[in-house]
Order: C-alpha cells, then structure tokens, then sequence
C-alpha cells in the first residue's frame, strides 16, 4: 500500500492506494494550521479506522504542501507511524517533465503533481486546470511544463462579493438555469458560473495562442469545475483524483531512489 497525501491551505486529501495503483480510498480533512504531531497522528489513525484500512500494510508515503507550517508535522507523523519518512515533492524529486520555470520552488507540488498524472494518463498537448483556493491552467507540450497562468478560485470571488458589498450574503456555489438571476443569490451564483466558463474559455484560448499548438485534452480537477464546464464552450474533461493519481505516480518513479 502506498499513502499519498495533498495539503491544501483549505483541505487535505488523504489517499491509500494498492500495489497495482488502483484506489484504496480517499478522505478529505479540514486543513489545520495549527496541527501538532499527536493531532496529525490522531487524525490519520482514525481515516484508517474509518475506511478500515491497515496502517501497518503502508509501505511508503509521498507528501505535497502548499502549508509550509504543517508539512513538518506530517512527515514525523508518517514516520512514526509508518516507520519511513515520506517522499516530499519538490525541488530534486524526479518527475519525468521537463519544467520550464524560471524558479523550480515557486511551482506548487500539487501542480506538479496533477501534471505528471496528465502527462501519463492523457494525450498532450494538454492544459490542466487545478481548481483550489486559486485556478490554475498549465500548458503542457509532451513531456514539457511549458508554464502556467493563476486566477483568484471561486470561493474566494463569493468570499470577497459577501465581505465588500454591505447588502449582499454569504452564499455556497450551486448551479442556475440562466444568467437572468431575479434574487440576489441567484444573481451572484449567475455571475460567478457564467463569468468564470467565460474566463475559463479565454484562458485556455490565450494559452493555446501563445504556445502555438491547441491541446488535445483539457483536464480539470478541484472544486466547482463541474459546475462550470458544463457552461463553458471548450469541451473540459473533469478528473477528481487527478492529484493523487500524480502522487502515485511520482512516488513510483522515486520509490527506488
């Protein structure tokens, strides 16, 4: 069994997965700023209580984090309890990509990590939308990163619409039939869906444009991105264990180093 592990600064995906790299389960878990090592332990224990999964059958981990904070706190955890220290990805780790960035460190992991899976699993060239507390839209051309355009994610646009406009509530992301909202959350959910398919479409447009080629496959993963392909004119294939998918993968192509 090898456990990949994602921390996002709102959530971390913990997923197990079986020798022959099918999915043994996957949980998702409030991301904790203040996690300590014996909270870390408690929550891993109870997702393999949970899925009633064996802690011991773990045979390595890979770890991804955009929360410096915490990360620490993970690997003495997984070390602890699975003996090992955890593959960390980042700078030095072997990804079979070519990464055209002009600071390695500045990419995040979970980027790196979605592009490995699509460069395995899908056919290039192709852009990978990852959808968390920003989007992002990586071009890649073969086995190339070729670089990536960012933009605010969704919950932050409901989040900042909510805080700034005085009359206006807090609301969760769902879908409308029409951009003719006539109650105030049906508008601000209509603006949001069809202005991001929209930023979305242009976005991938742009990217194509400037690496003169157009993708054969558009891949998308994180939150909300099937409620906005469905109102976007390019056709987006939603994966939601592109991630993870990725940490597997790049634990296999280091597990022997």
């Amino acid at each position: 069994m090898i456990l990949a592990i994602d921390i996002g600064n709102l959530g971390t995906t913990i997923a197990l997965f079986r020798e022959d790299g099918t999915l043994s389960f996957q949980s998702e878990l409030e991301t904790d700023g203040k996690m300590t090592d014996d909270r870390c332990a408690i929550d891993l224990m109870g997702v393999f209580q949970l899925y009633q999964a064996d802690l011991l059958a773990v045979k390595g981990s890979i770890l991804s984090s955009v929360v410096p904070p915490i990360t620490s706190s993970y690997v003495r955890t997984l070390r602890r309890l699975t003996g090992k220290a955890p593959l960390i990805v980042g700078p030095g780790l072997k990804t079979g990509l070519n990464i055209k960035t002009e600071i390695h460190d500045q990419l995040g992991s979970d980027i790196v990590a979605s592009a490995v899976a699509v460069s395995a699993l899908y056919p290039t060239p192709a852009i990978v939308i990852n959808s968390r507390t920003a989007v992002t839209f990586s071009y890649l051309s073969q086995n190339t990163f070729e670089g990536c355009a960012i933009m605010p994610g969704i919950d932050i646009a409901l989040e900042a619409l909510s805080r700034h406009g005085a009359q206006l509530p807090q609301i969760s992301m769902a879908q409308v039939g029409t951009p003719l909202g006539r109650n105030t959350v049906d508008s601000m959910r209509a603006g949001v869906l069809y202005g991001y398919s929209g930023a979305f479409d242009r976005v991938i447009q742009s990217l194509e444009e400037a690496a003169g080629a157009p993708a054969l496959t558009v891949v998308s993963t994180g939150s909300h991105t099937p409620e906005l392909y469905h109102h976007c004119r390019r056709e987006i294939r939603y994966d939601h264990d592109l991630l993870v998918k990725g940490l597997y993968l790049l634990y296999r192509k280091n597990a022997r180093r």
